[in-house]
């Protein structure tokens, strides 16, 4: 599986074995509050090995030329493709660090916003795993900003394709997507019923 569009392939196949769910009756609450008939669980995609090596060699593959030295987002769903992209970035030769954006900043120690190796001025990129209305990656990005970093670029795994990149795209002027929903959904073998 050499090449990009592979890769998409198999891991589309794989979100939509573990991660993907629909449901129209009764409809799922997603975190913005919105009502869909389908949701995106990626974490047991994220977290599964063929899963993270993938997602890890495809976001290293659209960080080819990026100047950035370390990515991540808001927890949880980001951390597994920030460790992700870190070690298959290092495999290749051109590390970029992961680092973790606390939903609140720790009480105690350092009270840091922020965990991992990286410091004031440096070029990062947020990732997130799903985009709907784009609020979780926002409050990275201001975190991330809120500590000194210079948020290049943001990559979601999934485009959701319901407004949320406009949102960011306000903040950050490139925002780019492993997959989008039309992609996931064209697989979909029940696709008619919820296009």
């Amino acid at each position: 599986m050499s090449t990009p569009e592979a890769r998409k392939q198999r891991l589309i196949e794989i979100i939509l074995e573990k991660s993907f769910k629909y449901s129209d009756d009764p409809p799922f609450t997603l975190a913005s509050g919105r009502k869909s008939a389908y949701y995106f669980n990626c974490k047991p995609t994220t977290l599964n090995p063929e899963g993270m090596n993938l997602i890890g060699s495809l976001l290293a593959d659209m960080l080819t030329d990026a100047k950035v030295t370390a990515a991540g987002g808001l927890t949880l769903g980001a951390d597994p493709l920030a460790a992700a992209l870190a070690v298959i970035s290092h495999q290749r030769g051109k590390p970029i660090k992961a680092f973790i954006v606390r939903k609140d900043a720790k009480g105690h120690g350092t009270k840091s916003a922020l965990e991992g190796d990286v410091q004031e001025g440096e070029r990062v990129v947020i990732l997130d795993d799903v985009i709907t209305t784009g609020g979780s990656t926002i409050t990275a990005i201001e975190r991330a900003r809120e500590a000194g970093l210079v948020v290049e670029r943001v990559i979601a795994l999934i485009d959701r394709e319901e407004g949320g990149r406009a949102n960011i795209e306000a903040l950050v002027p490139r925002v780019d997507a492993v997959l989008t929903r039309t992609e996931i959904m064209e697989q979909y073998s029940g696709k008619s019923s919820v296009s």
